[in-house]
C-alpha cells in the first residue's frame, strides 16, 4: 500500500498522465459534423435500442446533430436507419409546441422551446451526454441501458412552472408522420403512451415516463393547440404534451424513460431488467454504461501513438453503433406484426444495411464477438422462420430492401466457416439456399426481401439496364459465391458446382475491348459511348470503381485486364485521388453525371482497393496506400472523422481491422478463411481472442520500427517461423500466437510477392 502511494505522489510530482483506459480515449464527438442521424454524440450502450441525444437541425438529409450548432430542439431516445422516437426537452421559456428550427430566433413569435447551448460545456463519453442549456437554464445530462434513457436536469435558479416537453413529431432525417399519439397519466409521477408512427417503415414506439417527483399537470397539445392539466390525451401529427413543475434552484428533475416495440407491458419489463435495480441514481447507471463500454474496448489492447490510440478506439465504439429491437424478455415484433417470442431471450438485431460488411464489420465481430455474430445469424434466421425471408437491413425488423443487396448471406456463411454455429445448420441452408433461388419480393405490410431481380439475372447472365443496376449483378455473383461455399460445406456437390459456375456472371459485364465494367441491355449491347466515370446503372459509385468489385475471384480479374494494365489504372487512381482525401462525395447518393473520381473509401462498393495489390504482384502498394487512407481519410476531430457515410460500423469496422493490418476480400466465406495482410498502424497490438476460441487466448501483431515512414514489411513472421505470403490464416489467428514484422521506410519488393 505504500509502495502504491509513492507512486501515485511520484506520478503527480512529476506530472505523469494516470494511465488511461481505452474507454478514455473515445471521443464521440468526433465526426458529427455533416453526418447522418445515426452517428452522432449519443447515451447509449453496445447494440443499445435507445441511442439517447441531442438534435438540433431541421427536417433533410443528413439532420439530426450537427456539431457546428450551438443550439438543442431536444433529446431524442432512437437514431437508428429511418427511425427514430420520443423526443424529450425541458422549458422554462415563454410557452410554445414548436421545437423551433435551427435558424429561428429565441423570442418572439417564431420562438419554439429549443435553446442555446454554452458549447464549452458540451462533454460526453461512451453512455454518457451532457450540456448547458443557455435558454432553459439548466444542465441537461444523458445516460441509457438496452432499453431506457435516463434524464437529468439541473436548473440553475427557481422556477415555477418549468416544463417537460413530450414531443412525438420533430424534425428528422427521413421526417416523422404521427399516425396516433397517445398519453395516459398513470400518477403524478408516470405517464405511459404510444406514438403509431409513419416512415419508410411503420412502427408502433410504446413508452413509459417516470419522474423523480410528482408533476403539478399534464397537458397534451396538437399543433399550436394546448389542453391543460388533462389525465388521457390522442392525437395525431404535429402533437406532444408536457408536464408543469416548480423546481428550486440547484433541484434535479429525472426522467426515467423505457421503451418497446412490442407493447407497453414490454416498457415495463424493460425498465424492471435495467433500470428499477439502480433506483434513481443516476450516476450509478452512467457508470456501468461506461464500463460495459470499457469491457469490450479492452478486447484489443495497442500501443502507440497517442492520436492513433484515439482513432482506434473512437471506431472501434463506433462499430458496435447497431441496434437492439427485441424486448428484454425475448419478445419482439415481426415485419407483419405480430408478437413472438424468441428462444432463450436470445436479442432481435436490425440497423443499417450489411452493403460490403463482410470486408471489415464481420470478421471484427468474429474475432471479438463471435456471440454477436451468432445473434445476427440467430436474427436471420428467426425472420425467414417467420417471413419466408432473411433481411439485409432490418429496420425495427422491418424488410427495406436497402442498396438492393443481400449481404446478410455472406455474414451468415461467413460466421459458419468459423465454427460460429449454434443455430440451426439445416435451416441456415434453407435461408441461403431459398435467397439464391427465388426472385425477391415486396413483403405485404413490410419492404422489399431478397434478389429482386434474380429471375432476369438467371436468365441472362447479367441483369439488363432495362431490369436494375449493373452492380447487381456483380452483387449476385458475390453472393452465388457465398451460396457455393456453403453448399461445399455442407457437402451439396450439385449445388457447390452449379452456384460456383454461376458466382462467374460477372465476367458477363466485363467488356473485353475496354477493361472496363460495363452496364448492358437486353439485347446484349453495351451501353453506347459509356463514361466509366458515370454513376449511370450504378448504385452510389461509378463504373471506374465497380470494375474492381469481384471480391470473390480477384485472381480472375487480374487475368481477364491483365496485371500490367490491373496496376497501372488501380495506383493511377490511388495518386488522382489523395487530393480528394480518397473519397468522391458526388457518390455518397445516386449519381449519374459524370465526374472524374476514382478511388472512394467514403462509399462501400470500394473499400477494398487499397488490398487489391495483394493479388496483382505489388504487395507493399497495399502496405503503401492501407496506411495512407488510415492517416488521411480518417480524421480525429468534429468535422472530419469520416469523409463519407459511417453507416453504422462499416467504415470504423475498416480502420480498426486495417490498424491491425487484416482485411477479408472474400468475406471469410471458404472452408479455410483468410485475411489479407497489410501494415500495421500500431508497434504493438494484442488482440484478446472469445473465450470460445479458449480461454485466455491471444493474438499479437509486434511490427517492428514501425512509424509513419517505416510503412513497408521488410519481412514476418508468424511464432517465430518465416511467413512469405501477404496472407494469414483464420486458423492460425484463433489459435493464438504472435505475428511479427520488420519495418523499413522502403518497399521490399520480394516480401510477399505471389
Amino acid at each position: 500500500m505504500n509502495k502504491l502511494f509513492s507512486m501515485i505522489c511520484l506520478s503527480a510530482l512529476f506530472g505523469c498522465s494516470p494511465v488511461k483506459d481505452p474507454v478514455d480515449y473515445v471521443d464521440i464527438f468526433v465526426g458529427t459534423s455533416n453526418s447522418r442521424a445515426m452517428l452522432g454524440p449519443y447515451a447509449a450502450v453496445p447494440y443499445g435500442m435507445v441511442q439517447l441525444g441531442a438534435d438540433n437541425q431541421d427536417a433533410h438529409w443528413m439532420g439530426g446533430y450537427e456539431y457546428s450548432i450551438n443550439n438543442v430542439k431536444g433529446f431524442t431516445h432512437i437514431h437508428a436507419w429511418m427511425m427514430n422516437g420520443l423526443m424529450i426537452m425541458p422549458a422554462v421559456q415563454d410557452l410554445v409546441t414548436w421545437e423551433g428550427s435551427s435558424s429561428s430566433p429565441y423570442r418572439g413569435a417564431n420562438a419554439g422551446y429549443h435553446s442555446r447551448i454554452l458549447k464549452e460545456t458540451e462533454k460526453g463519453e461512451p453512455g454518457y451526454y451532457s450540456v448547458f442549456l443557455y435558454d432553459t437554464d439548466c444542465q441537461a445530462e444523458l445516460t441509457a441501458t438496452n432499453h431506457c434513457g435516463f434524464h437529468k436536469y439541473t436548473f440553475a435558479n427557481d422556477y415555477d412552472n418549468a416544463r417537460i416537453m413530450l414531443d412525438l413529431n420533430y424534425p428528422a432525417e427521413y421526417g416523422t408522420d404521427i399516425h396516433e399519439g397517445y398519453f395516459k397519466v398513470i400518477s403524478d409521477q408516470e405517464i405511459e403512451g404510444y406514438a403509431d408512427t409513419r416512415v419508410a417503415g411503420d412502427y408502433i414506439l410504446h413508452y413509459n415516463i417516470k419522474f423523480n417527483k410528482p408533476f403539478k399537470t399534464f397537458n397534451g397539445w396538437k399543433d399550436d393547440k394546448v389542453e391543460k392539466n388533462i389525465r388521457e390525451w390522442k392525437s395525431n401529427g404535429d402533437c406532444g404534451g408536457f408536464v408543469e413543475f416548480d423546481v428550486k434552484k440547484d433541484e434535479s428533475v429525472l426522467v426515467q424513460v423505457s421503451l418497446s416495440l412490442v407493447d407497453q407491458q414490454g416498457c415495463k419489463n424493460n425498465y424492471e431488467a435495467e433500470l428499477k435495480p439502480y433506483g434513481w441514481d443516476f450516476d450509478a447507471v452512467h457508470q456501468a454504461a461506461k464500463q460495459e463500454w470499457n469491457t469490450l474496448l479492452s478486447k484489443i489492447e495497442v500501443e502507440g501513438d497517442e492520436a492513433d490510440k484515439k482513432k482506434f478506439y473512437t471506431n472501434l465504439y463506433r462499430a458496435y453503433a447497431k441496434q437492439t429491437w427485441s424486448d428484454a424478455d425475448g419478445r419482439y415484433r415481426d415485419p407483419l406484426e405480430n408478437i413472438q417470442q424468441t428462444q432463450n431471450k436470445q436479442p432481435m438485431y436490425g440497423g443499417d444495411a450489411f452493403w460490403n460488411t463482410f470486408w471489415n464489420f464481420n470478421p471484427l465481430l468474429a474475432l471479438i464477438s463471435p456471440d454477436i455474430l451468432n445473434n445476427w445469424v440467430l436474427t436471420q434466421l428467426e425472420l425467414f422462420d417467420k417471413t419466408g425471408w432473411t433481411n439485409n437491413g432490418p429496420t425495427g425488423l422491418e424488410h427495406t430492401g436497402i442498396m438492393e443487396v443481400t449481404h446478410e448471406i455472406a455474414l451468415m456463411v461467413g460466421a459458419y466457416q468459423k465454427g460460429i454455429r449454434k443455430y440451426d445448420v439445416n435451416k441456415l441452408w434453407e435461408a441461403v439456399y431459398h435467397n439464391a433461388t427465388e426472385e425477391g419480393r415486396r413483403i405485404e405490410g413490410s419492404g422489399y426481401a431478397g434478389q429482386r431481380n434474380l429471375n432476369a439475372y438467371r436468365k441472362k447472365g447479367y441483369v439488363p439496364i432495362e431490369t436494375g443496376a449493373a452492380c447487381q449483378t456483380l452483387d449476385y455473383a458475390y453472393t452465388d459465391f457465398c451460396t457455393a461455399q456453403l453448399a461445399k460445406a455442407l457437402g451439396k456437390d450439385k449445388e457447390y458446382a452449379y452456384f460456383i459456375e454461376r458466382s462467374e456472371n460477372w465476367r458477363n459485364q466485363f467488356n473485353q475491348e475496354t477493361k472496363w465494367q460495363t452496364p448492358k441491355d437486353s439485347a446484349g449491347n453495351w451501353i453506347a459511348d459509356y463514361d466509366i466515370f458515370s454513376g449511370y446503372k450504378w448504385i452510389e459509385g461509378n463504373g471506374w470503381q465497380y470494375t474492381w468489385y469481384v471480391p470473390h475471384n480477384i485472381k480472375g480479374l487480374v487475368e481477364t485486364m491483365g496485371a500490367d494494365l490491373f496496376n497501372k489504372r488501380l495506383e493511377e487512381g490511388f495518386e488522382k485521388s489523395v487530393k480528394h482525401r480518397f473519397a468522391a462525395h458526388a457518390f455518397d447518393r445516386h449519381q449519374e453525371t459524370a465526374f472524374e473520381y476514382y478511388i472512394n473509401h467514403g462509399n462501400e462498393g470500394n473499400m477494398q482497393a487499397a488490398y487489391l495489390f495483394n493479388y496483382s504482384g505489388k504487395p507493399w502498394l497495399t502496405q503503401k496506400y492501407s496506411r495512407a487512407i488510415l492517416d488521411i481519410y480518417y480524421g480525429d476531430e468534429p468535422y472530419d472523422g469520416w469523409q463519407g457515410d459511417e453507416d453504422e460500423g462499416q467504415m470504423a469496422g475498416w480502420f480498426v481491422m486495417s490498424s491491425l493490418g487484416l482485411f477479408e476480400m472474400n468475406g471469410g466465406v471458404t472452408s479455410d478463411p483468410e485475411f489479407d495482410l497489410s501494415s500495421p498502424l500500431f508497434p504493438k497490438a494484442t488482440i484478446h481472442l472469445d473465450p470460445m476460441y479458449g480461454e485466455g487466448k491471444t493474438f499479437t501483431i509486434i511490427a517492428k520500427n514501425n512509424s509513419k515512414e517505416n510503412i513497408y514489411i521488410q519481412s514476418a513472421t508468424l511464432n517465430g517461423k518465416p511467413l512469405n505470403t501477404p496472407k494469414l490464416k483464420w486458423s492460425d489467428v484463433i489459435k493464438g500466437g504472435e505475428l511479427v514484422y520488420e519495418m523499413g521506410n522502403q518497399p521490399n519488393e520480394n516480401w510477399g510477392k505471389e
